[in-house]
């Protein structure tokens, strides 16, 4: 009987510890699936995190790209717009889930998507919009085709060429203003050549008279080229401009004496009525160039035995207002916005007789943006005219703000 409890004991000691040691490796297996739980748990915490991450990436980019972009799905119908579109087009409330008819209304755009989605490669085509206002659009579609196959969507991309094409237009125009401008003074030159060649030049009374009109013409030529380089100059940003503290009261009075024997022969009074001591930080050449085309005009187009005034004074954020007014016809409501444009003039026959380029204050206009400035045109039609521009202070000045009296 000993010996059967022995065994029985035996026995069941093994059973414990077999249960034991069983228990122990489920315990270590359990630790381990744990273990192999929190690394995947983490795995994939991290995989979510890097798709959120990339995708909140690419909703930035989307939502930041300058071009509209639209994507559409088999149905042509809208899954996803950008802010870039939406202004464009002026879209207001939800666009998901709604046609491309029903956002845009252009066939031609309904026609390129699908074609797109036949022929499967891309397509473009050039529209012009109204709305708001005139744009010049290219629209780009490239089909999109998910790896998984669950979608085949198109993406429209747009590109906005309004300022392209407005840019073109300039320069076209551009091209056949300076074209018909270097015309006028080369025919009168060659028409007057030819006729000094038949026999005018035998008359000495003709020929100083036709050498006078050439000698005219030439000048007119090189003051447009001149202008023409100089606003070349300016575009391009190889104009260096040489800043200097400068007394403005005696920059003002240089150009005056330099052009008082011009003004005198229209029998016209040049008033420097600028304060003395006020110092500005500008280019001296340029600045004189600025005061010569105003004062110029002022002098050419104003009234005959009038008068030409400059004056001005300090204003506030570190700038002086100086203003060049005459007392002459003035110029009409519809042109103030226009005279500074380039080859824009008023009265193109009396522009012409006076010499003038048509360029004059576009110059202007660029040189006082260059100094940091501003310029504008107050006038009344049979008022005269006051040409306002703005120049930085002088770095040392700290002066309070004066009224200026125009």
């Amino acid at each position: 009987m000993w010996i059967a409890l022995t065994i029985i004991l035996a026995a069941a000691i093994l059973l414990w510890t077999l249960e034991e040691r069983w228990r122990r490796r489920c315990r270590l297996l359990q630790e381990e699936n744990t273990a192999q739980q929190a690394k995947l748990d983490a795995l994939a915490h991290q995989f979510e995190h890097a798709i959120a991450h990339q995708k909140a990436q690419l909703e930035a980019f989307f939502d930041s790209m300058v071009e509209g972009v639209l994507v559409l799905d088999s149905e042509q119908t809208v899954r996803r717009i950008n802010p870039a579109l939406r202004q464009i087009f002026q879209i207001n409330g939800e666009a998901e889930g709604l046609s491309l008819m029903e956002i845009l209304r252009r066939h031609e755009l309904l026609d390129l998507v699908r074609r797109v989605e036949n022929e499967g490669k891309g397509g473009g085509i050039d529209l012009e919009w109204e709305i708001p206002q005139p744009r010049f659009l290219r629209a780009n579609a490239i089909p999109f085709h998910d790896p998984l196959g669950i979608s085949n969507d198109v993406i429209v991309i747009f590109h906005d060429l309004t300022r392209v094409k407005q840019l073109e237009s300039i320069r076209q125009d551009f091209v056949a203003n300076v074209s018909h401008e270097l015309r006028t003074p080369l025919s009168m030159i060659k028409g007057y050549v030819e006729t000094l060649q038949d026999g005018a030049k035998n008359d000495p009374v003709s020929l100083a008279r036709f050498l006078n009109i050439i000698q005219k013409h030439a000048d007119r030529l090189a003051f447009l080229i001149e202008d023409l380089l100089t606003l070349s100059r300016l575009d391009s940003g190889r104009m260096q401009l040489n800043f200097q503290n400068l007394e403005i009261h005696d920059e003002v009075e240089r150009v005056v004496r330099d052009l008082t024997d011009r003004a005198a022969q229209r029998k016209i009074a040049l008033i420097n009525a600028l304060p003395a001591g006020i110092q500005i930080k500008a280019d001296p050449e340029r600045l004189s160039q600025i005061l010569v085309n105003l004062l110029d005009n002022a002098i050419k187009y104003g009234r005959p035995e009038g008068r030409v005034e400059v004056g001005g004074g300090m204003v506030q954020d570190g700038l002086v207002e100086l203003f060049v007014r005459d007392n002459g016809p003035g110029i009409p409501a519809e042109s103030v916005s226009r005279v500074f444009e380039r080859f824009y003039r008023v009265d193109r026959a009396r522009s012409r007789d006076q010499g003038g380029t048509g360029l004059g204050l576009a110059i202007v206009k660029h040189l006082v943006q260059s100094h940091g400035g501003k310029v504008w045109l107050e006038s009344t039609l049979g008022k005269g005219c006051c040409f306002h521009f703005t120049l930085p202070l002088a770095a040392a000045e700290n002066i309070p703000a004066t009224p200026v009296k125009s």
